[in-house]
C-alpha cells in the first residue's frame, strides 16, 4: 500500500511542477532574475505550496505516528552548520546556472531532454560522491524517532 500512496504522490507532485511551469529553467531563471526581466509567477506557486503545507504539517504533528508507517523519521542534525551552508550554496548556484532543481528535473525527465538528463545524471553522481564521504562519518545517517 506504501509504495502505491508513494507513487501517486510522486506523480501528483511531478503534475503539480510540470503545470506550475516549474519545469522550464527558463521560467525558473527568470523568477531568479530579481534585478532583470523578473517574472512573479512562481511566487504564487511557492505560496499555494505553503498555504497547502502548513496547516497540514500542524496536523501531522499531533499525530503519534504517520498514517503509513509506525513511528516518523526526523533528521539528527538540526543545527546550521558547515556542511549545510555549503550544501545550499551549492544548491543554489546550480539552481541559478541551471534553472533546475532536483524535483522539478526529475519530473522534466519525460520531456526528453538531453539538458534535463545531464543536470539529473551530474546531480545523482554529486549525491553518490557525498554519500560516500558521509558513510566514513558514523552517525550521520541515524534518525531521531
Amino acid at each position: 500500500m506504501r509504495i502505491w500512496v508513494a507513487l501517486a504522490c510522486g506523480m501528483l507532485f511531478g503534475a503539480g511542477l510540470t503545470l506550475s511551469g516549474m519545469t522550464d529553467p527558463a521560467k525558473v531563471v527568470g523568477f531568479l532574475d530579481v534585478f532583470g526581466a523578473w517574472d512573479p509567477t512562481l511566487v504564487v506557486v511557492m505560496s499555494s505550496a505553503l498555504l497547502v503545507t502548513l496547516p497540514l504539517f500542524q496536523l501531522a504533528a499531533r499525530r503519534s505516528r504517520p498514517l503509513l508507517d509506525r513511528q516518523f523519521f526526523l533528521p539528527v542534525r538540526t543545527r546550521v552548520d558547515r556542511d549545510l551552508l555549503l550544501g545550499s550554496a551549492i544548491f543554489g548556484v546550480g539552481w541559478g546556472v541551471a534553472g533546475f532543481c532536483p524535483g522539478p528535473a526529475i519530473a522534466g525527465l519525460v520531456s526528453g531532454s538531453t539538458q534535463i538528463l545531464l543536470f539529473v545524471l551530474s546531480m545523482a553522481v554529486g549525491m553518490t560522491l557525498r554519500s560516500f564521504s558521509y558513510r566514513r562519518q558514523p552517525g550521520h545517517f541515524e534518525c531521531k524517532t
